[in-house]
């Protein structure tokens, strides 16, 4: 937020200078009018507004107090000069735009300071005394105080309305900016949340429904091996500890973490234990950011999870294929196959596991299969 009062005190600033320079240059010109005053008045009256000229300058560029009410002296002792020297209609104009121009513009400024309004309304009041003092004294037009009370109001009003307004944007801005972290964070949340349901559903469901139907298929040591890896999830996940990718060999294993080839095959060691020939073909090295490597792994295990439940085949094979877009893996099997139309898009092993893992990095999945046709599926995530 400081920045934004750091624009509106410039904008402040920029305005007042404007204001006050104007005011200082309308003053000189009357004052170089003859008929204005006398000699001495005039020459003094001009260096006084001229040493106005210059305070505000100063005050504009710094923002220090001590210059603001330098010019405010200037200003009224230059009022008093013309005003007790029985002014004629251009020294009643030079005052006019000394009071309620060139001084006035200090209001600008001063009102969003620290007692700000107290300082502008002391000044005010003792600009329009002085003008008042010169105009009794003089006799002359009442236009200088019809013109400082105008100006000092006009100029206090307009820094109000501007702090007050700035103040209001930028506590809308700040509660954007309180909902947009909100949002945030609660987009993590639920990313987290996915990711956790994803990986149970590939590991602890999958073990836990494979124990509901009695382990066929599947010998009793390979059970034992998968149940202490989920029981390790299970453990992290009772701690606290988030359930990433990394926390299960499948995703995490000896080899160059970068490398499909070399991660792949932890993928095909776990479904050889359960009773599923994995075949690689195509490419064994392909560098893929962590992200996509661990979105294509996850999806490509739950696809052969499902080979191994649903195809009625012990065998699948696993092409990858690349180019300078993206890395595609296909899985293939000989099975059953199934109608694809039949498939509810709301499971949780397709529309999350799958098709949400890989949005999630950009990529994107699609089945092709019927009905004792077996099964191909295209999964592609995109390169860096």
């Amino acid at each position: 937020m400081h920045r934004i009062h750091n624009e509106r005190d410039r904008l402040l600033a920029r305005i007042a200078r404007l204001t006050g320079l104007s005011g200082c240059a309308g003053a000189v010109l009357c004052l170089l009018v003859p008929d204005s005053t006398g000699l001495v008045a005039r020459i003094a009256a001009i260096v006084l507004t001229l040493l106005v000229a210059g305070a505000i300058m100063l005050h504009t560029e710094r923002g220090e107090l001590g210059p603001a009410l330098g010019a405010a002296a200037a200003g009224v002792a230059a009022i008093l000069l013309v005003g007790l020297d029985t002014p004629g209609p251009a020294g009643s104009t030079a005052i006019a735009a000394i009071a309620g121009a060139a001084t006035a513009s200090l209001a600008l400024t001063l009102v969003p300071r620290r007692h700000g309004q107290l300082i502008v309304a002391s000044l005010a009041a003792l600009v329009v005394v002085a003008v008042w003092i010169g105009a009794v004294a003089g006799r002359g037009s009442l236009l200088p105080i019809v013109a400082a009370v105008a100006g000092w109001a006009a100029c206090g009003l307009l820094a109000t309305w501007t702090a007050r307004a700035i103040d209001r944007a930028a506590e809308r801005i700040s509660e954007v900016g309180r909902a947009h972290e909100a949002e945030r964070l609660a987009s993590e949340a639920e990313s987290q949340q996915r990711q956790d349901a994803r990986l149970l559903h590939d590991t602890v469901l999958a073990t836990l429904s494979l124990l509901a139907h009695s382990g066929v298929g599947v010998g009793q040591a390979a059970l034992r091996d998968q149940a202490r890896d989920d029981a390790r999830l299970l453990r992290q996940l009772r701690l606290g500890v988030p359930l990433e990718v990394g926390s299960h060999p499948m995703y995490a294993p000896e080899a160059d973490e970068d490398a499909l080839g070399s991660t792949f095959e932890s993928v095909r060691q776990r479904f050889a234990r359960m009773g599923l020939d994995v075949n690689w073909h195509g490419a064994g090295q392909l560098l893929l950011p962590r992200d996509s490597l661990d979105a294509l792994l996850g999806a490509l295990g739950e696809c052969l999870e499902n080979v191994r439940r649903h195809s009625g085949v012990n065998e699948a094979d696993v092409t990858v294929t690349d180019d300078e877009r993206a890395v595609r893996a296909m899985i293939t099997d000989a099975g059953s196959g199934f109608q694809t139309d039949a498939v509810e898009p709301g499971r949780l092993g397709f529309a999350e596991s799958v098709v949400g893992r890989l949005h999630a990095v950009g990529g994107r999945a699609r089945v092709f299969s019927s009905p004792g046709a077996g099964t191909t599926v295209m999964l592609e995530v995109p390169k860096p």
